[in-house]
């Protein structure tokens, strides 16, 4: 069967929370948004159980008290910890002997700052959904309350959590592909095809307000992953880039289509597609990226695979936990190789990653150098990129710098 994976601690069936120890203690976790309805709420929820890392024991679910109480009810949250406004819950589980000790934030992209810096004047450990904010005006400003807060910020940025991405970006830093030249990466789905946001389907209905989702329409939503995983993988840091946005569906606010190419510090070229208007594609993020001595592919949708071919040498498929897979992988992986790990175990890594974190500031330890997760200044770098397609496609495709 293969390697198995390192094991996980996991708290012991039986015993009270309070008698565990520190370093396996679960870490008390409210969420701000994520209330019936809401996609990806449930999947933070998911990913903060799946290690057993995270109890959720409090919430401001919903922007009306009513529909935050039902949320609530139907997450088994008592009613003292279901909080029908962002502040009043963070105000009151900061006073509590059983506060929270950090917070997801899944709510429309506009609600992240404010929401955020709350929680973070307070010393409670952020864990936000991305795009960090709705505008780079917020970004640095949320920026500056991050790096004057002890308590940590996590961007979930989940694709950086797939085995097989970890095991790209460590091939690259160890110079198996030379000198990076091309940098390709798609996102395309086909969900906003059509007119969605004119039924009331809430998630189609947000993402296309500017005022909730910002400038950016695929952009924000889309395009911001398919940028973070590029520089993530390669290491590398935009320079410049030129845009050219389209609202294919009539009366749509926001883009739903992009095309952007990348110039990258140190001279490597990219290309960025993101579009929501693609039929046949569902979540097909894809990434390929090309050196001096060779090239690697991945994609989202078959996530445990990794393609490399060295130059003048035939195609190699590594696979997740098989051979030519290394310990970046391998620390991230749960199940021998052969058995699917996917979107939810991803999400989860960047859950476990920041529990590592927060465990260690929680007995006052150094964070271990290989805890990796995105932090807020890939947040701003993202809604740095957003800004930036949207000025240059105004302009009509002229590069501007990022």
């Amino acid at each position: 069967m293969g390697k198995e994976p390192s094991p996980r601690q996991r708290p012991a069936a039986g015993r009270a929370a309070a008698e565990l120890p520190n370093e396996i203690r679960p870490i008390r976790l409210g969420m701000v948004g994520g209330g019936r309805d809401a996609f990806i709420g449930g999947v933070h929820r998911i990913a903060s159980r799946i290690d057993d890392n995270y109890r959720l024991v409090a919430g401001a679910f919903s922007s009306t008290p009513e529909k935050s109480l039902a949320s609530a009810a139907d997450l088994g949250i008592p009613e003292a910890r279901a909080y029908g406004d962002f502040r009043q819950m963070a105000m009151r589980e900061a006073r509590l002997k059983d506060g929270i000790e950090a917070v997801a934030i899944v709510t429309p992209n506009h609600m992240h700052a404010p929401v955020a810096k709350e929680f973070l004047r307070r010393g409670i450990h952020v864990i936000c959904d991305k795009p960090l904010t709705a505008t780079l005006f917020e970004a640095k400003s949320l920026v500056r309350a991050a790096e004057n807060s002890d308590a940590l910020f996590v961007l979930t940025h989940n694709y950086t959590g797939y085995p097989m991405i970890r095991q790209a970006r460590a091939m690259i830093a160890n110079g198996d592909l030379g000198d990076i030249r091309v940098v390709q990466v798609e996102y395309a789905q086909d969900w906003l095809a059509e007119p969605l946001e004119d039924t009331g389907q809430k998630q189609a209905e947000w993402r296309t307000d500017p005022e909730r989702s910002g400038a950016g329409g695929a952009t924000g939503d889309i395009g911001t992953h398919a940028f973070n995983l590029a520089g993530f993988v390669t290491g590398l840091t935009l320079d410049s880039l030129c845009a050219d946005l389209d609202s294919f569906v009539e009366g749509r606010k926001v883009d739903d289509n992009g095309h952007v190419l990348l110039r990258y510090a140190g001279g490597a070229k990219g290309m960025l597609w993101c579009s929501q208007v693609a039929p046949g594609n569902e979540n097909a993020l894809a990434l390929r990226v090309y050196g001096s001595k060779g090239g690697i592919e991945w994609k989202q949708e078959d996530p445990n695979y990794l393609w490399f071919t060295p130059l003048g040498e035939p195609k190699r498929l590594i696979t997740r936990g098989g051979a030519g897979a290394g310990d970046a992988a391998a620390r991230v992986s749960r199940v021998p190789p052969g058995h699917p790990e996917g979107y939810l175990e991803g999400f989860a890594n960047i859950y476990a990653e920041a529990a590592r974190a927060i465990r260690a500031r929680r007995d006052g330890r150094k964070i271990p150098d290989d805890v990796i997760f995105p932090t807020v200044q890939d947040g701003l770098a993202g809604v740095a990129f957003v800004d930036a397609c949207v000025k240059s496609s105004r302009r009509r495709g002229a590069w501007v710098n990022v």
